[in-house]
């Protein structure tokens, strides 16, 4: 098309060559939440359990006992072991730190069409790195679309935090419609009868849609919603935190009260002559029987009061993190999986303030000590 050819092509000024970063790279430490809660290391096949833990696929297939968070010890609705929940912001979140790190890096990147020529400029829509030929290819093809570039030497003096908003602005949901291929249709439209994002072809084309709102109203409603129920849940853990640190008080009471029956009869008993030994690991046996039952439901009840603590960390921390790193699209596919964790979190009860652990009956053992 000649007259397409002779059209001026409507590109940015020139980028300059890449300068050394002038910060250094933002402390690793920062972004650990991102890892497996397992292994602590970056895997692109994270999975969200219901405690909302993650954990990767290695860590879930060596998971033992099967069934259950290595973390918590929740137990994990599929009999394999393996959720069907992706963790889609923390994969996306490693993917956009790499690039992160590509810019930050001493070599710099290179660009992502020739290969061989070093990036001046990171299109945040295609994703992709240009030198400055590529570059004006680029612009020349997208001419009538308005992407948005920035320069590299730019976005290395970003912080880390600047460059995952700046991404996470650029990020835009797509038609869930069966009739477009995966991620080739933006959608603007959220219907609430479905809950899908859509186009504005389907939603006009398709009369089963209605009522509509705006997507970014929908995603925002559930970004609210989440934050609202992290609210609540901080305000019940205090409840939670308080009998935790009664049990491991009560735990303490309790072994103190073994040891210094144990003392007791150390005491005594070394007084006595060998053929009394024998009634000496009687009585020790006899002091352990009467605690082990207390001790056990005390561990038992320790263990599960830890386990929600941990699954309200996990949902506190998770939900932070949506609300500042999530995209769009992630809000939309994980909102309803963590909102469901979160209201069963919220539905669980503290235990009742029992009288627990409270050391057995030692008369008889008194009396035997009494009578040696």
């Amino acid at each position: 098309d000649g007259e397409a050819a002779a059209a001026p092509v409507e590109t940015s000024p020139q980028p300059d060559a890449c300068s050394p970063p002038s910060q250094p790279p933002e402390a690793e430490d920062v972004f650990q939440f991102i890892l497996c809660e397992g292994c602590r290391q970056e895997s692109p096949n994270l999975k969200l359990l219901t405690c909302l833990h993650t954990l990767c696929l290695n860590c879930l297939s060596e998971n033992k006992p099967v069934g259950q968070c290595p973390v918590c010890c929740t137990a994990i609705p599929q009999p394999n072991g393996i959720p069907d929940m992706d963790n889609l912001l923390f994969t996306n979140l490693q993917a956009r730190l790499k690039v992160y790190k590509q810019i930050t890096s001493s070599a710099g990147p290179s660009c992502s069409r020739c290969r061989g020529e070093a990036a001046l400029v990171w299109c945040c829509e295609c994703e992709e790195f240009f030198c400055a030929k590529c570059f004006e290819d680029h612009q020349w093809w997208h001419k009538k679309k308005t992407h948005k570039v920035k320069k590299v030497e730019e976005l290395r003096a970003e912080s880390a935090h600047e460059f995952l908003e700046g991404t996470r602005k650029t990020c835009n949901l797509f038609c869930s419609s069966s009739s477009h291929p995966e991620r080739s249709c933006i959608s603007s439209i959220y219907c609430q009868r479905c809950e899908k994002a859509l186009c504005c072809s389907c939603a006009l084309l398709d009369n089963q849609h209605a009522p509509f709102c705006d997507i970014r109203s929908e995603t925002q409603r559930r970004q609210e919603e989440l934050s609202s129920m992290e609210r609540e849940l901080r305000r019940r853990r205090s409840g939670f935190e308080a009998t935790y640190a009664s049990l491991q008080d009560e735990a303490a009471r309790l072994e103190e009260a073994q040891r210094e029956m144990r003392e007791l009869i150390g005491r005594r008993v070394e007084q006595l002559v060998r053929l009394i030994r024998r009634e000496e690991e009687e009585l020790v046996g006899l002091v352990e029987a009467r605690q082990e039952q207390g001790r056990w439901e005390l561990a038992r009840e320790l263990r599960h009061v830890e386990g929600v603590l941990r699954r309200m960390e996990a949902g506190e921390r998770l939900v932070e993190k949506m609300s500042l790193y999530a995209t769009e699209q992630e809000v939309m596919d994980m909102q309803p999986f963590i909102k469901a964790s979160l209201q069963e979190l919220q539905r669980l009860q503290l235990p009742p303030a029992a009288d627990r652990g409270q050391p057995g009956d030692l008369s008889e053992c008194r009396a035997r000590l009494q009578a040696l």
